[in-house]
């Protein structure tokens, strides 16, 4: 005759945590991938690389760089959210990807918060206003003055339609009055390529992804967009100062999991990489290519996302490009 015994709840409750504690501290046994929604060599990706060698050392597992670009993120966020959420797969959500697209596309894939768990804001990024050197002009002033002595003329990139890059153009056209030609492109990479090349005049852009360009003399450096100076170019004036109080832009990304990622492995994620963004060497190669480290808690990264998204929604309805869901 067997014999079948009933546990108490709390001790079960008790394995359950045991269990739960075991996998964290496990975590990761195999290697992890991170999914980037840019082309290599864009704005992100420059900036996460070596970030991702450290956690592969303090992990012992390879952290795996998966770069999806397309669609402004669309096409890398979408595949984070349909991942397993055993934090085996994470994202780098930015700016764009994760508040502005829910005000600019009609249908997404992905919602921000539904399919997403925040995990850590990791950088913050200078945006910063440059143009080929062709063009005479050393000041946002100067810049203004030419496009208006010859409307129409002025051809400025993006890193796509919708993109941050484009709503900061559209913040200053609206400033200004000035009559540009809009022209988007598939990411960072192209757009900054078409502007050393001298296909477009200008663009408004992440640092990361024109920081060696304007130090090598590709590229000319107007102003940048924070509502403080850049620690990368202490010298360089912000755009308020240059007379445009409107024109203020600060970017950012961080890390996300597919929405049911356990919380302990969430934590776990968050703390490793807030910590290694924080190390002087890391925080000192971020500022070298325009761009200052964050590492906030989970919490934190969700109540800015959060502010993110009200922002961004004022901003794409006063550029005109905001649509209804």
């Amino acid at each position: 005759m067997k014999t079948f015994f009933l546990l108490p709840s709390a001790f079960c409750l008790g394995i359950a945590l045991f269990c739960a504690t075991a996998a964290a501290q496990q975590y990761p046994s195999r290697p992890v991938r991170v999914v980037i929604p840019q082309a290599a060599g864009g704005a992100v990706d420059v900036a996460w690389r070596p970030i991702a060698q450290k956690l592969t050392e303090a992990w012992g597992q390879q952290v795996i760089v998966d770069n999806r670009p397309g669609a402004n993120g669309i096409i890398g966020m979408d595949a984070v959210a349909k991942s397993k959420p055993d934090g085996y797969t994470l994202g780098t959500g930015f700016t764009s990807a994760l508040t502005i697209n829910p005000h600019v596309y009609k249908t997404l894939p992905y919602d921000t918060f539904r399919d997403f768990v925040p995990v850590t804001q990791v950088v913050i990024n200078t945006i910063a206003l440059v143009v080929n050197p062709y063009l005479p002009v050393r000041t946002p002033k100067e810049l203004v003055a030419l496009g208006r002595s010859r409307p129409g003329d002025l051809m400025y990139a993006s890193a796509g339609a919708g993109n941050m890059t484009h709503l900061a153009a559209e913040l200053m056209r609206m400033e200004t009055g000035l009559k540009m030609t809009h022209v988007p492109y598939k990411g960072d990479t192209p757009a900054v390529t078409d502007l050393i090349g001298g296909q477009v005049a200008l663009i408004f852009a992440t640092a990361p992804s024109v920081a060696a360009h304007v130090n090598s003399g590709r590229l000319r450096l107007l102003a940048t967009c924070g509502v403080k100076r850049s620690l990368s170019w202490p010298e360089t004036p912000t755009m308020i100062e240059s007379g445009f109080p409107k024109v203020a832009v600060t970017g950012w990304w961080g890390l996300v999991a597919p929405a049911g990622t356990p919380q302990d492995v969430v934590q776990k994620v968050s703390r490793d990489t807030a910590r290694l963004v924080q190390m002087p060497e890391q925080r000192d190669r971020l500022i070298a290519v325009g761009a200052e480290p964050a590492g906030t808690t989970p919490e934190e990264f969700s109540a800015f996302v959060k502010s993110e998204l009200t922002k961004w929604e004022r901003v794409a309805k006063a550029a005109g490009v905001y649509q209804t869901q």
